[in-house]
Protein backbone atom coordinates (compact mmCIF):
# COMPACT_ATOMS: atom_id res chain seq x y z
CA UNK A 1 0.00 0.00 0.00
CA UNK A 2 1.76 3.26 -1.50
CA UNK A 3 0.49 5.57 1.62
CA UNK A 4 1.50 3.00 3.87
CA UNK A 5 5.26 2.88 2.35
CA UNK A 6 5.27 6.54 1.72
CA UNK A 7 4.27 8.26 5.60
CA UNK A 8 7.50 6.42 6.31
CA UNK A 9 9.61 9.25 4.21
CA UNK A 10 11.72 11.61 5.37
CA UNK A 11 12.17 10.01 8.49
CA UNK A 12 15.45 8.74 10.26
CA UNK A 13 16.08 6.89 13.16
CA UNK A 14 19.40 8.31 14.14
CA UNK A 15 19.21 12.16 14.95
CA UNK A 16 22.19 14.39 15.94
CA UNK A 17 21.87 17.56 16.42
CA UNK A 18 29.68 18.38 -0.90
CA UNK A 19 30.65 19.21 2.27
CA UNK A 20 33.00 22.10 3.01
CA UNK A 21 33.09 23.00 6.93
CA UNK A 22 30.98 20.00 7.52
CA UNK A 23 31.01 16.89 10.02
CA UNK A 24 30.73 13.22 10.01
CA UNK A 25 27.45 12.43 9.85
CA UNK A 26 26.00 9.61 11.70
CA UNK A 27 25.43 5.98 9.82
CA UNK A 28 22.12 6.33 9.28
CA UNK A 29 20.98 9.84 9.61
CA UNK A 30 20.50 10.49 5.88
CA UNK A 31 18.86 7.23 5.02
CA UNK A 32 17.88 9.12 1.31
CA UNK A 33 21.41 9.70 0.55
CA UNK A 34 22.67 7.73 -2.27
CA UNK A 35 26.71 7.31 -3.89
CA UNK A 36 26.68 7.14 -7.68
CA UNK A 37 29.61 5.64 -8.89
CA UNK A 38 30.71 4.73 -12.64
CA UNK A 39 31.69 1.90 -12.74
CA UNK A 40 35.71 0.91 -11.20
CA UNK A 41 35.94 5.07 -11.43
CA UNK A 42 34.37 5.39 -7.97
CA UNK A 43 32.09 8.07 -6.69
CA UNK A 44 31.30 10.77 -8.87
CA UNK A 45 27.55 12.73 -7.59
CA UNK A 46 25.28 12.10 -5.03
CA UNK A 47 21.66 11.40 -5.23
CA UNK A 48 18.46 10.89 -3.08
CA UNK A 49 16.31 8.09 -2.67
CA UNK A 50 12.39 8.93 -3.59
CA UNK A 51 10.69 5.64 -3.72
CA UNK A 52 11.80 2.07 -4.04
CA UNK A 53 12.49 2.17 -7.62
CA UNK A 54 13.61 6.25 -8.36
CA UNK A 55 16.23 8.61 -7.17
CA UNK A 56 16.83 12.49 -8.44
CA UNK A 57 20.43 13.82 -9.06
CA UNK A 58 21.27 16.82 -10.91
CA UNK A 59 21.28 16.86 -14.90
CA UNK A 60 24.89 18.11 -15.14
CA UNK A 61 25.73 14.99 -13.60
CA UNK A 62 24.33 12.91 -16.61
CA UNK A 63 25.89 14.64 -19.64
CA UNK A 64 28.38 13.22 -21.78
CA UNK A 65 32.08 14.34 -21.72
CA UNK A 66 34.60 13.14 -24.48
CA UNK A 67 35.22 10.54 -22.24
CA UNK A 68 32.39 9.21 -20.34
CA UNK A 69 28.51 8.42 -21.49
CA UNK A 70 27.18 9.63 -18.63
CA UNK A 71 24.09 9.68 -20.05
CA UNK A 72 24.23 6.10 -20.22
CA UNK A 73 22.43 3.80 -17.58
CA UNK A 74 25.08 1.21 -18.24
CA UNK A 75 28.20 3.19 -16.75
CA UNK A 76 26.20 3.85 -13.47
CA UNK A 77 26.36 1.89 -10.20
CA UNK A 78 24.16 3.32 -6.91
CA UNK A 79 25.08 2.30 -3.64
CA UNK A 80 22.10 3.16 -0.98
CA UNK A 81 22.77 2.97 2.45
CA UNK A 82 26.31 3.83 2.05
CA UNK A 83 28.22 5.42 4.91
CA UNK A 84 32.13 5.13 4.22
CA UNK A 85 32.96 5.04 0.44
CA UNK A 86 34.38 1.26 -0.34
CA UNK A 87 33.32 -0.05 2.87
CA UNK A 88 30.61 -2.70 1.90
CA UNK A 89 28.14 -2.85 4.70
CA UNK A 90 25.43 -5.55 5.12
CA UNK A 91 23.21 -2.23 5.41
CA UNK A 92 24.85 -1.20 1.53
CA UNK A 93 22.53 -1.88 -1.29
CA UNK A 94 23.92 -1.97 -4.86
CA UNK A 95 21.86 -1.19 -7.88
CA UNK A 96 22.39 -0.71 -11.68
CA UNK A 97 19.98 1.40 -13.48
CA UNK A 98 17.08 1.13 -15.62
CA UNK A 99 17.23 4.48 -17.00
CA UNK A 100 18.52 7.98 -16.95
CA UNK A 101 16.02 10.73 -17.66
CA UNK A 102 17.20 14.56 -17.45
CA UNK A 103 15.38 17.03 -17.72
CA UNK A 104 14.39 17.86 -21.10
CA UNK A 105 14.71 21.98 -20.46
CA UNK A 106 18.14 21.69 -18.76
CA UNK A 107 20.98 24.58 -20.02
CA UNK A 108 24.50 23.30 -19.68
CA UNK A 109 25.60 26.45 -19.45
CA UNK A 110 23.78 28.39 -17.26
CA UNK A 111 22.57 25.18 -15.04
CA UNK A 112 18.73 25.99 -15.51
CA UNK A 113 16.21 22.97 -14.70
CA UNK A 114 19.38 21.00 -13.38
CA UNK A 115 17.59 18.22 -12.50
CA UNK A 116 17.47 14.36 -13.62
CA UNK A 117 15.57 11.12 -12.70
CA UNK A 118 17.10 7.68 -12.76
CA UNK A 119 15.27 4.51 -12.53
CA UNK A 120 17.05 1.44 -10.58
CA UNK A 121 16.70 -2.00 -12.56
CA UNK A 122 15.40 -3.58 -9.55
CA UNK A 123 13.27 -2.09 -6.38
CA UNK A 124 15.39 -1.68 -3.40
CA UNK A 125 14.42 -2.90 0.31
CA UNK A 126 13.78 -0.02 2.30
CA UNK A 127 15.45 -0.37 6.07
CA UNK A 128 16.62 1.84 8.77
CA UNK A 129 19.07 2.88 6.46
CA UNK A 130 17.84 3.03 3.16
CA UNK A 131 14.21 4.84 2.85
CA UNK A 132 13.35 8.11 0.94
CA UNK A 133 13.01 11.47 1.51
CA UNK A 134 9.80 13.08 1.28
CA UNK A 135 9.05 15.32 -1.99
CA UNK A 136 7.39 18.55 -0.96
CA UNK A 137 4.02 19.60 -2.62
CA UNK A 138 4.38 22.45 -5.32
CA UNK A 139 2.89 24.64 -2.94
CA UNK A 140 5.40 23.96 -0.43
CA UNK A 141 7.39 26.95 0.40
CA UNK A 142 11.03 26.55 2.17
CA UNK A 143 11.48 30.15 3.81
CA UNK A 144 14.61 32.73 3.51
CA UNK A 145 16.84 31.79 6.88
CA UNK A 146 15.14 28.31 7.74
CA UNK A 147 17.80 25.87 8.55
CA UNK A 148 18.62 23.13 5.76
CA UNK A 149 21.43 20.02 5.66
CA UNK A 150 23.52 19.25 2.94
CA UNK A 151 24.83 16.26 2.99
CA UNK A 152 27.72 14.79 0.83
CA UNK A 153 31.07 12.37 -0.07
CA UNK A 154 32.45 16.04 -1.84
CA UNK A 155 35.54 17.87 -1.44
CA UNK A 156 36.43 19.31 1.92
CA UNK A 157 37.77 22.27 0.44
CA UNK A 158 37.78 23.68 -3.05
CA UNK A 159 40.27 21.81 -5.04
CA UNK A 160 40.36 19.40 -2.26
CA UNK A 161 39.58 15.47 -2.60
CA UNK A 162 36.72 13.97 -1.91
CA UNK A 163 35.67 12.71 1.70
CA UNK A 164 35.40 9.34 2.62
CA UNK A 165 32.90 9.36 5.76
CA UNK A 166 29.64 11.09 4.87
CA UNK A 167 29.99 14.71 5.42
CA UNK A 168 26.70 16.99 6.46
CA UNK A 169 26.96 20.89 7.32
CA UNK A 170 23.67 23.06 8.44
CA UNK A 171 23.07 26.00 5.81
CA UNK A 172 20.29 28.87 5.75
CA UNK A 173 17.95 29.56 2.57
CA UNK A 174 19.18 33.13 1.23
CA UNK A 175 16.76 35.24 -0.23
CA UNK A 176 16.61 35.07 -3.82
CA UNK A 177 17.27 38.86 -5.07
CA UNK A 178 19.85 39.28 -2.68
CA UNK A 179 21.48 35.84 -4.12
CA UNK A 180 21.23 36.67 -7.51
CA UNK A 181 22.72 40.26 -6.80
CA UNK A 182 25.71 38.16 -5.17
CA UNK A 183 25.87 35.91 -7.93
CA UNK A 184 25.71 38.34 -11.01
CA UNK A 185 22.35 38.01 -12.12
CA UNK A 186 22.92 34.15 -13.03
CA UNK A 187 19.84 33.01 -10.29
CA UNK A 188 16.39 32.10 -12.02
CA UNK A 189 13.04 31.10 -10.24
CA UNK A 190 14.07 27.38 -10.55
CA UNK A 191 16.97 28.46 -8.45
CA UNK A 192 17.33 27.82 -4.24
CA UNK A 193 20.26 29.56 -2.83
CA UNK A 194 21.51 28.62 0.22
CA UNK A 195 24.89 28.90 2.65
CA UNK A 196 26.80 30.94 5.43
CA UNK A 197 27.49 34.24 3.48
CA UNK A 198 30.96 34.79 5.52
CA UNK A 199 31.84 31.80 4.22
CA UNK A 200 33.45 28.51 5.11
CA UNK A 201 30.70 26.00 4.81
CA UNK A 202 29.45 24.67 1.10
CA UNK A 203 28.58 21.88 -0.78
CA UNK A 204 31.57 21.44 -3.60
CA UNK A 205 32.82 19.29 -6.34
CA UNK A 206 31.34 15.38 -5.74
CA UNK A 207 28.53 16.60 -3.71
CA UNK A 208 26.31 17.49 -6.97
CA UNK A 209 23.14 15.74 -7.44
CA UNK A 210 23.11 14.96 -3.73
CA UNK A 211 20.16 16.48 -1.34
CA UNK A 212 19.44 19.75 0.48
CA UNK A 213 17.31 18.75 3.28
CA UNK A 214 15.19 20.40 5.14
CA UNK A 215 13.32 19.45 8.53
CA UNK A 216 9.50 19.32 8.78
CA UNK A 217 8.24 19.09 12.13
CA UNK A 218 8.92 15.09 11.89
CA UNK A 219 9.96 14.40 8.54
CA UNK A 220 12.47 16.22 5.63
CA UNK A 221 11.77 17.38 2.93
CA UNK A 222 13.91 17.71 -0.37
CA UNK A 223 13.79 21.19 -1.12
CA UNK A 224 16.69 21.02 -3.33
CA UNK A 225 19.24 19.05 -5.47
CA UNK A 226 22.87 19.89 -5.02
CA UNK A 227 23.80 22.37 -8.95
CA UNK A 228 26.48 24.59 -8.54
CA UNK A 229 28.54 27.17 -6.96
CA UNK A 230 31.25 29.72 -7.49
CA UNK A 231 34.05 27.64 -5.76
CA UNK A 232 33.49 25.93 -2.66
CA UNK A 233 32.25 28.28 0.52
CA UNK A 234 33.57 31.76 -0.52
CA UNK A 235 32.46 34.74 1.30
CA UNK A 236 29.30 36.10 0.04
CA UNK A 237 29.27 32.85 -2.56
CA UNK A 238 26.37 30.56 -1.91
CA UNK A 239 25.38 27.19 -3.10
CA UNK A 240 23.17 27.22 -5.48
CA UNK A 241 20.09 24.17 -5.72
CA UNK A 242 17.47 23.39 -8.06
CA UNK A 243 14.16 23.83 -6.69
CA UNK A 244 12.21 20.99 -5.92
CA UNK A 245 8.64 22.12 -6.14
CA UNK A 246 9.30 23.21 -9.13
CA UNK A 247 9.51 20.36 -10.81
CA UNK A 248 7.63 18.27 -8.70
CA UNK A 249 4.83 18.00 -11.60
CA UNK A 250 7.69 16.57 -14.05
CA UNK A 251 8.46 13.70 -10.91
CA UNK A 252 5.18 12.68 -10.63
CA UNK A 253 4.70 12.42 -14.54
CA UNK A 254 7.85 10.85 -15.35
CA UNK A 255 8.14 8.11 -11.67
CA UNK A 256 4.61 7.95 -10.47
CA UNK A 257 6.19 9.18 -7.06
Amino acid sequence: NADCVFSDCGRSLFKTSRIVGGQDAEEGEFPWQVSLHIKNAGHVCGASIISQRWLVTAAHCVQDDAKTRYSQPGVWEAYLGLHVQKQNSKNVQKRNLRQVIPHPYYNAYTFDNDIALMELDSPVAFSDYIRPICLPSPQHTFPQGNSVWITGWGATREGGSGASILQKAQVRIINSTVCNRLMGGQITSRMTCAGVLTGGVDACQGDSGGPLSSPGTSRMFLAGVVSWGDGCARRDKPGIYSTVTKFRGWIKEKTGV
